[in-house]
């Protein structure tokens, strides 16, 4: 097929499913909808990885005591 006709043809199928609108059935997909929301097939999201560092909530006391020591060791380079 050459590239004409075949653009044509996509073309064709692409207008026929933009314009293509079935009956769709509503309480079918209520349904299926309602039960996938009840399912918990997968656990709660847990971070294997949490426990080994510390939270990165620094108190305002930490982050002066941080800043100063970054200033001595500035001051002695």
């Amino acid at each position: 097929m050459g590239r004409g006709r075949q653009k044509a043809k996509h073309t064709k199928v692409a207008r026929e499913l933009k314009y293509f609108s079935p009956n769709t059935d509503l309480s079918a997909l209520e349904k299926e909808l309602a039960a996938a929301s009840t399912s918990t097939d997968e656990p709660d999201y847990e971070d294997k990885w949490a426990d080994l560092y510390e939270d990165e909530d620094e108190t305002e006391d930490e982050t002066e005591a941080a800043e100063e020591q970054a200033e001595e060791e500035s001051d002695k380079n």
